[in-house]
């Protein structure tokens, strides 16, 4: 088995798993959702997004769009999840808004349980995964130590994109939560999820950077962070280095960004939550979500100056451009 097929393989035995586990249940999309199966769908995605850059590009991108699927629908359980769970834990929010979101959150259940049928996730033979296999077995792999170089040039080329992304869009304050904040944080996220999602090909070295404006990013939850100790490097060879610090510079925005995101989020879920409950304007119902969650009504505008300020500090010391160090 080629190294390339063995990575996906790795995910799609724990997926099965989950699978078969989740078929035996009466909601198999909880079953899913409670046991962690969107990390691995999201390491899958990855993979798929990787190697789309590498070669067989169509046939990796239509597996990417079946993963994406799945992922996008756990997602939006996890989404509604949150907030229902946020708005439990504050007793001084209304009831019918938390009812709200637990109304959500099983539409999306459902939704997901009709997908894993319908798209032959579960109780069909032969189930999609068997069919993903049988696609990633006519693949052209390559040998490790080309496809090394084609996992750095890919790598590059996602850092140069989010250069450039940022360079297009943030020329001024951010003005929209979904399309710059939470697109950014996306963008830098998969530069986090491809090392994990290599399970070794990518390594970590620490060339003990001698540069004062790294060390505002490496707080204690950064660099003892579980989700920044990289697979071993196992029987990987050769590997693609990365400078550790940059690597931690990167985590910290990630999880900055994350927390800002999730602030303006919870208040966008609210506002939602109130039209349909209380058939408001959008202005009035904002204001009233802004109100419950004790913020100025110029709350939004300033998680979105908070992110772009973050931004333009991260993108201004190039941390990006000294991540990768071989």
């Amino acid at each position: 088995m080629t190294k390339g097929l063995e990575r996906f393989e790795f995910y799609l035995i724990q997926l099965d798993d989950l699978l078969l586990k989740a078929s035996r249940t009466n909601n198999p999309a909880l079953f899913l959702y409670q046991n962690d199966a969107r990390t691995k769908v999201f390491m899958l995605e990855g993979l798929a997004k990787l190697y789309a850059g590498m070669h067989n590009e169509k046939q990796f991108l239509k597996i990417k769009e079946r993963i994406k699927l799945l992922e996008d629908l756990l997602g939006g359980i996890d989404h509604y999840d949150n907030f229902a769970k946020d708005f439990l834990k504050d007793k001084d929010m209304p009831a019918a808004l938390r009812l709200f979101f637990e109304k959500r959150k099983n539409e999306k259940l459902a939704e997901l349980n009709a997908a894993l049928l319908r798209r032959k996730w579960i109780n069909h033979d032969p189930l999609r995964t068997k069919k993903i296999r049988k696609r990633l077995a006519r693949m052209d792999w390559e040998p490790q130590e080309t496809e090394i170089e084609l996992i750095k040039k890919f790598y590059l080329k996602s850092i140069n994109g989010i250069i450039t992304f940022f360079a297009e869009t943030g020329t001024t304050t951010f003005t929209n939560l979904e399309e710059q904040v939470h697109e950014i944080r996306r963008k830098l996220r998969w530069l986090s999820i491809y090392p994990q999602a290599l399970q070794g090909a990518i390594q970590l070295v620490d060339n003990k950077v001698k540069n004062k404006a790294i060390n505002k990013y490496l707080i204690p939850d950064v660099v003892n962070s579980p989700f920044n100790k990289l697979p071993k490097q196992g029987s990987n060879k050769p590997t693609l280095l990365l400078e550790k610090n940059y690597f931690l510079a990167l985590s910290f925005m990630i999880s900055d960004l994350g927390k800002l995101k999730d602030k303006g989020l919870l208040v966008l879920a609210t506002c939602e939550a109130i039209k349909a409950t209380q058939k408001l304007t959008e202005d009035v119902a904002l204001k009233q979500a802004l109100k419950l969650h004790k913020m100025k009504t110029t709350g939004l505008k300033e998680i979105l100056v908070a992110a772009h300020d973050t931004c333009v500090i991260f993108f201004k010391e190039k941390n990006l451009e000294k991540l990768i160090a071989s």
